[in-house]
């Protein structure tokens, strides 16, 4: 398995407001964007640096979420997207378009950075930091709409950044006092663990080990009645007490045939790409406060691709299960309109 890729600066762009990101984060989720799609902003971030003569390599993104509001109305047992009729066809109706559900953000971004340039002239970092911020702030996250704040000259929404050089503890000590400045929010990080421990599980009870049984099992809240033989009642229990925030989450794409030569298949992006039938890969998540990290590496989202296995996937490193008196619980965020 691959880890993080080194690193010598964390650039942090504070409390960006998305406007109509997509919702659905893949074909079996939805509600915050799938990781995927910030690496692409990440790609594309890279290349319009280069552009414009920025000496900055990206290695990995991270986010922190402080608001969301996904544009759905509640029902009973479904809830419904709020969805446009656009454009209309020749006999006024409606078209047939299937939109994407949409979701307004409130998040902070998280860029490891490399600049050979920033250690020899550290007086340029911060011109070169405001220059990725324009660059950035004309770009789509997940197909959202990047927002002007209304008072942008405030310090919360300047980007900074984050020299982590040193020893690992320097780089540890750095990072916790840092971290403070992500609050009040939660970034998403990667528990595969969770689902490696719900297949033993269903090994040790007797059932065939089933990875979509175990994935659906950690999706949703398990409900058991567990009887008192006593005193012949009982109560209610869940399997989600003790364990915190923990999502189904898309983590990338994992091939369904062989790798196609450029320009072999038709309507393709390109003709000079290599081209492969793909479909998602799934695993499961969890949202943590930003103060429970302790490196910068816990909450940071990197590419692992692995062609001969036909795996496209992105990776956390966040491998170590929290401390039970740790866990955070999900709360009410503010959902005032942007």
């Amino acid at each position: 398995m691959s880890t993080c890729p080194q690193f010598n600066h964390l650039l942090v762009f504070p409390h960006l407001q998305v406007q109509n990101a997509n919702a659905i984060s893949s074909p079996l989720s939805h509600g915050f964007p799938s990781m995927t799609a910030f690496l692409g902003l990440m790609w594309a971030l890279q290349r319009k640096a280069d552009a414009a003569g920025l000496d900055v390599r990206f290695n990995a993104v991270g986010v922190v979420c402080h608001q969301h509001r996904e544009l759905a109305t509640e029902g009973r047992f479904v809830n419904s997207f709020h969805l446009t009729r656009n454009p209309v066809n020749k006999e006024g109706g409606s078209s047939a378009i299937v939109e994407e559900g949409r979701i307004h953000l409130g998040l902070s971004l998280l860029l490891a950075a490399k600049s050979l340039r920033w250690q020899k002239e550290p007086e340029t970092r911060e011109s070169d930091l405001r220059a990725l911020a324009e660059l950035l702030a004309g770009m789509r996250i997940a197909g959202g709409s990047l927002i002007p704040p209304a008072h942008p000259w405030r310090r919360r929404y300047q980007p900074w950044a984050l020299e982590l050089t040193g020893t690992a503890a320097d780089r540890q000590a750095l990072f916790a006092k840092a971290r403070m400045r992500l609050l009040p929010g939660f970034a998403l990080v990667s528990r595969d663990d969770l689902l490696a421990e719900r297949l033993q599980q269903q090994e040790q009870s007797g059932k065939a080990p089933d990875p979509l049984d175990a994935w659906l099992s950690l999706s949703r809240i398990n409900w058991r009645w567990q009887a008192d033989h006593d005193t012949g009642k009982g109560s209610w229990s869940n399997d989600r007490t003790g364990n915190g925030w923990v999502v189904p989450i898309p983590v990338g794409y994992g091939a369904l045939g062989e790798l196609h030569a450029a320009g072999s298949v038709v309507n393709t992006r390109d003709a000079v790409t290599p081209f492969r039938f793909v479909e998602s890969l799934y695993s499961v998540g969890q949202w943590v406060s930003p103060h429970r990290l302790h490196v910068p590496e816990s909450l940071l989202w990197y590419a692992d691709t692995q062609p001969e296995l036909g795996l496209y996937r992105c990776r956390n490193d966040h491998a170590q299960p929290p401390n039970e008196d740790e866990l955070d619980t999900p709360f009410e965020f503010d959902t005032t309109t942007y």
